[in-house]
């Protein structure tokens, strides 16, 4: 008989302890962001990042903003070899849409060589990289900034290229012939 009191007394106990606990959040005491306050020298309670912290994560959001950097030989290679990396396996080697994925079933994806993405400026494909579009997924964690720029100014050659006569660029008409 003692034992089944005590029992039950250690569970009223527990109980009354428990009765006085409220796990709700919507009481509790904060300071809203930005908002001003006494208990900082500064009045506010937006604090600034202690010395010594590493930014990471996407740093380079307004990237696209940017203009595009010149156009160089140098930057129309490197744009040559990531997009044999990163675009040629959908977009072909020669930005038809006709990428080896086509062969395996994926939708094939449009030609650079179209009317509306000849009007495109360069932005327009820097964005398609960062962001996707369609099926195409952001490669905006893949490629960096510097090499999404030198891709689309890659690409616009390869619209160049496709309007282009041998006649009308003299320096390499001698070397084809």
């Amino acid at each position: 008989m003692r034992r089944i009191a005590a029992q039950l007394l250690g569970i009223a106990l527990c109980a009354g302890l428990l009765a006085g606990c409220d796990l709700s959040m919507t009481e509790q005491r904060k300071l809203a962001t930005n908002s001003p306050t006494s208990l900082w020298p500064d009045g506010t309670t937006a604090r600034p990042l202690p010395a010594g912290v590493v930014a990471q994560g996407d740093l380079d959001r307004d990237a696209a903003a940017r203009p595009p950097p010149p156009v160089t030989e140098a930057l129309l290679v490197r744009g040559r070899e990531r997009f044999g990396i990163f675009c040629a396996p959908c977009h072909g080697l020669a930005g038809d849409g006709d990428g080896v994925i086509v062969a395996h079933g994926f939708p094939a994806p449009p030609s650079y060589h179209i009317d509306r993405l000849l009007a495109a400026p360069a932005q327009h494909f820097y964005g398609v990289m960062t962001n996707g579009y369609g099926v195409m997924f952001s490669y905006g964690d893949r490629v960096p900034p510097h090499d999404r720029w030198a891709i689309a100014a890659y690409i616009r050659a390869l619209q160049l290229s496709r309007r282009t006569k041998v006649a009308d660029v003299p320096d390499v008409a001698e070397h084809i012939r």
